[in-house]
């Protein structure tokens, strides 16, 4: 019975060695020595890739470029060679100095800029150099009319206001904003584009629509300005009150009007009333419903 017991276990121990020896994974052979073989680039016809010498890394190196090669820097090969060699790379040594540059601007041409920059800044009014006039501070009226910090403008934007008009700087930053925004791209190359606006009222201590009784106009208090016609620079003018339904200048003056609409408070043209018919009223009211356009 003892005999049984160790021949059980006898055979137990042997099918676990087999089980473990079954999952381990077999070990390569190793190479011999004279089995390597050590890969080396082909000489190519043009001596460019170094020939390794027992050095198997060598195969991995880049091989250098053509303006990399030293005897190319130091002169060593003709200049049809360099170029035939470097192909893509070749370049003339003359190419830089035979390059386009900008020529210098003459010193006359950089005074003149400088001095219409100091003019500028001399004349702005408003803290903008795009507004060009003069300050004249306050303007006392009868009753309530007046301005407290008035300027009379002479030009926004680079047109020219015909006459110059005394309204305050809110305006006139209005003025500006409506003539860059909307009335320059409106107008476009229409003769030779906009050079002037013509002004047929700005400060005025009056009623509304010049009646005898009512309430002031904001022309009473410089915050309105009424604008008339639209010189270009051909020497010919857009008017309101004749071309506000002739093609493409209408075109132009309507879109004036819809985008003087959102920097005024209130605008009219000629489909307000008859008092309008030649003329746009722009003025810097503000109203809880937003601006008044008609």
């Amino acid at each position: 019975m003892k005999a049984l017991w160790a021949l059980a276990l006898c055979l137990c121990a042997v099918q676990a060695q087999a089980q473990t020896s079954a999952m381990r994974p077999e070990a390569r052979p190793m190479p011999e020595v004279s089995e390597v073989v050590v890969l080396r680039p082909q000489r190519r016809p043009d001596g460019l890739t170094p020939e390794p010498q027992g050095d198997p890394s060598a195969a991995m190196r880049p091989v250098l470029r053509p303006y990399e090669r030293p005897e190319l820097a130091r002169g060593a090969v003709t200049q049809p060679q360099r170029r035939a060699e470097l192909g893509m790379f070749a370049f003339s040594p003359n190419a830089i100095a035979q390059s386009l540059r900008p020529v210098v601007r003459p010193a006359a041409i950089t005074q003149r800029a400088v001095e219409q920059r100091v003019a500028r800044q001399r004349g702005q009014v408003c803290g903008d150099p795009a507004i060009q006039g003069e300050a004249i501070g306050r303007v006392p009226g009868r009753g309530s009319c007046g301005i407290d910090s008035a300027v009379r403008v002479r030009s926004v934007a680079g047109v020219r206001l015909s006459p110059s008009a005394t309204i305050d700087c809110r305006t006139a930053g209005a003025l500006k904003a409506w003539v860059a925004q909307t009335a320059k791209p409106a107008v476009g190359q229409m003769g030779g584009g906009m050079q002037s606006l013509r002004v047929v009222s700005h400060y005025a201590c009056r009623n509304r629509n010049s009646a005898s009784s009512g309430r002031l106009s904001e022309h009473a208090f410089g915050r309105a300005i009424d604008i008339a016609g639209i010189g270009l620079k051909s020497g010919s003018e857009i008017t309101v009150l004749t071309d506000w339904n002739r093609g493409a200048r209408g075109e132009a003056l309507r879109r004036m009007w819809r985008g003087a609409c959102g920097p005024f408070g209130t605008v009219l043209g000629p489909n307000a009333n008859a008092a309008h018919r030649d003329h746009f009223h722009f003025d810097t009211a503000r109203y809880r419903s937003g601006s008044y356009c008609r």
